[in-house]
């Protein structure tokens, strides 16, 4: 016997709202996944810089602002490309030459390690316009290891301290000072993630130095100094307004020293 249109109607409106009730969990089981992977990147590149730090005499990877080692003048202020972990300009790399000329590539010779699978950025053209290939590194190394912040050439500034040490790291110890972190896509450039350590005199007002990423249901991942993987979720959502960017509420505020607690301070507050 054939069904009736009615019938089949019915069967149309059962399957709709089985679909309806399906497709929100099969999104967020597609969304965990892609965060666990994005954690074991982080582990990866976590246990070489392990590695780097073993093979050489206890000393943290070097961690300089640089952008470029493909041409003839490679890096910025004279740096060579072992002054950086990772050289290059994640807006604008279209190849993985500066990640497999990093310090960590001899360890682990996989350039998906250095991407997030939920970053969906395209490389920029130097006009802004979209290439349509994926970004190269999702990843930034803390202020803390061994890190040079943002400066102008020639210009004398307050350095926030770092460690240059695995044996160093005691305040915050290495369960709760970070290392690698998933970086917003809009503000990537260089492989240092900088944030104001707490004391830090120059602070006018709490400002975002570089700007985490909210990618995984408004969270980020992290790696810490003593190997284990953190995903942290935000209060408020990580949106990109400009480059060194006031804290834009309450609970954006609350993000910040969360993260700000993670690096070494200026001084013992």
């Amino acid at each position: 016997m054939a069904f009736t249109l009615l019938e089949l109607l019915v069967v149309i409106a059962i399957i709709g709202i089985l679909a309806a009730l399906l497709l929100p969990a099969l999104d967020a089981a597609r969304q965990r996944a892609l965060s666990v992977a994005c954690m074991n990147n982080l582990r990866q590149l976590q246990i070489c810089a392990h590695l780097y730090t073993v093979d050489n005499g206890d000393r943290l990877l070097p961690n300089n602002f640089v952008y470029d080692t493909q041409t003839e003048a490679p890096v910025a202020f004279g740096f060579s490309t072992n002054t950086t972990w990772c050289p290059g300009n994640a807006q604008l790399d279209l190849t993985p030459f500066n990640i497999e000329h990093g310090l960590l590539f001899r360890y682990n010779q996989s350039v998906a390690i250095y991407h997030c699978p939920a970053d969906t950025a395209t490389v920029k053209t130097p006009d802004g316009q979209s290439t349509h290939q994926l970004h190269t590194r999702s990843y930034n190394l803390s202020q803390s290891i061994n890190g040079v912040p943002y400066a102008a050439s020639g210009a004398t500034v307050l350095l926030p301290p770092c460690f240059e040490k695995d044996s160093d790291i005691t305040d915050p110890g290495p369960a709760r000072l970070f290392v690698f972190i998933d970086v917003h896509e809009d503000e990537i450039v260089d492989s240092l993630f900088g944030i104001p350590p707490p004391g830090w005199e120059d602070l006018v007002e709490q400002t975002w130095w570089d700007l985490p990423a909210g990618r995984h249901n408004q969270g980020c991942n992290l790696s810490f100094a003593d190997g284990h993987i953190e995903h942290w979720t935000w209060k408020a959502p990580k949106i990109f307004y400009g480059i060194g960017q006031s804290i834009s509420n309450a609970s954006d505020q609350l993000d910040f020293l969360r993260l700000q607690a993670r690096v070494r301070p200026e001084w013992r507050l």
